[in-house]
């Protein structure tokens, strides 16, 4: 037999021998002690907690939840109805001077810019030709007149020798022809001397109206005629001065009307933003139709201009008054808002709530409007923070420098923050218009000034809690 049936034996114990178990120790016992050690620290530290004295109630702030907002009464007063429109200023007269005769201009009597009165001497021409043509026809005058008087002497030696038939009929009826003909000579020449003499009058050329004299067209030494396209110098009557100026078709039955019962209207005239206040007239005439294309007429204000506010062609805002709105009751403009019930305002009730009021406006002048429906005077009405209101709310009047009812809160403190920050408008349902909030907005304030959430119900902010 092979060796390696013996040594390679494999020597294994019997199947049935019992394996040995660790005895696992149970941990249900240390879990529950745990358990109660816990509970006991728990009841214990509430029982010290108890114990201890109880901190003082928080005070609440009544202004916490009202929103601050600016009010403002309803008053009684008067409402101008204005027109506005824009117009051009334009001068009553503007005048070329013009030579009327040709020769060399020898002085300009005008300074650039000058203020020239009616009659003043504007420049002159040589008027030596002209005097010498004067006395050429003054020597034929002379001359004529001599030829005529010899002329009647004859027709009367004529007509007494006609009376005994010493002469011709003919001779005496050519007599009388020559006479008559020496007569229109003597005219002529007249006429001549004349003519002379308002040449030499246009040599002295005056202004025919009292303006402002403009730049000079020509200087002297120039040979000047009276076919000149651009004259000599141009004047601008200044004072008084007019503005052309249009208005709609549909605004010209209450002006004709005014203007019949011999009512004088004021027009004022401001600069091109409408915040400058230029000068003030009235209105002194209408055009005679109006315009198709635009469905607007002019009309022509007159202006002193004693301070020379006013310049040719230049583009003012006028403001026509119409008519004085008296007795009427009147709010800010900016109380008024627009929502689902048309113009509408936050009327602030006593017991220091909002409500909507619709109203129905008149006439509006600069910053007031007038109240046809809806408001009676003393009626507080909201002007700054209407923004986040809705009907119902709960609000604190400040003053216009930012105090509650123009003193301090409850609390002490003055709340901080603008009153009116967003831009948007809120309806009466309480919903907020889109708009750009400012930072110092309400929401941004402290405790005492911040609502106590935003009208669409959304979660309050930590320190309004």
């Amino acid at each position: 037999m092979d060796d390696r049936t013996t040594t390679d034996f494999v020597r294994t114990q019997p199947l049935d021998r019992p394996v040995k178990r660790k005895r696992v120790k149970s941990n249900a016992g240390r879990r529950l002690g745990l358990l109660l050690l816990v509970v006991a620290a728990a009841a214990a530290g509430w029982w010290i907690y108890g114990r201890q004295p109880a901190p003082p109630p928080v005070r609440q702030n009544a202004f916490a939840a009202a929103m601050p907002i600016v009010a403002a009464p309803a008053i009684t007063g008067d409402i101008d109805i204005t027109l506005n429109g824009l117009g051009t200023i334009t001068s009553l007269a503007t005048v070329t001077i013009k030579s009327q005769i040709s020769g060399q201009l020898v002085r300009v009597a005008y300074q650039e810019g000058q203020m020239i009165n009616k009659g003043d001497l504007v420049a002159e021409i040589d008027s030596r030709p002209y005097q010498l043509a004067l006395s050429q026809a003054e020597g034929a005058l002379e001359r004529d007149q001599a030829l005529l008087q010899a002329a009647e002497l004859d027709l009367k030696r004529y007509q007494d020798l006609a009376k005994t038939n010493a002469i011709p009929r003919q001779q005496l009826d050519t007599q009388t022809s020559l006479v008559a003909q020496d007569k229109g000579l003597v005219i002529s020449d007249k006429a001549q001397i004349e003519t002379q003499k308002l040449n030499i009058a246009y040599c002295h050329i005056v202004s025919p109206v009292t303006g402002r004299a403009g730049l000079r067209l020509v200087d002297p030494g120039n040979y000047v005629t009276a076919n000149d396209a651009s004259g000599i110098v141009v004047i601008t009557q200044l004072q008084p001065i007019s503005v052309i100026f249009t208005v709609a078709e549909d605004n010209l039955p209450p002006i004709v009307k005014r203007l019949r019962a011999g009512a004088t209207l004021p027009v004022t005239a401001f600069d091109r933003s409408g915040t400058t206040k230029l000068a003030a007239g009235t209105l002194k005439t209408l055009d005679n139709q109006i315009d198709t294309t635009t469905g607007t007429l002019k009309l022509r204000a007159e202006f002193a201009n004693d301070d020379e506010s006013l310049f040719p062609n230049q583009f003012v805002n006028i403001r026509l008054l119409i008519d004085t709105l008296h007795d009427a009751t009147v709010v800010p403009v900016s109380a008024i808002q627009r929502g689902a019930p048309g113009t509408f305002v936050y009327l602030v009730n006593a017991d220091s709530t909002v409500a909507v009021r619709p109203v129905t406006l008149g006439p509006a002048s600069a910053e007031r409007v007038a109240i046809q429906a809806g408001l009676a005077p003393g009626d507080r009405v909201v002007v700054d923070g209407a923004d986040r209101l809705r009907n119902g709310a709960r609000v604190v009047v400040r003053n216009a420098e930012g105090g509650a009812g123009g003193g301090r809160g409850p609390g002490g403190n003055r709340p901080t923050g603008g009153a009116g920050a967003a831009a948007g408008t809120a309806d009466p349902a309480g919903n907020t218009a889109t708009g750009n909030q400012s930072p110092g907005s309400a929401a941004n304030g402290d405790a005492t000034s911040s609502p106590a959430g935003p009208p669409n119900g959304g979660r309050r902010s930590r320190g309004a809690q």
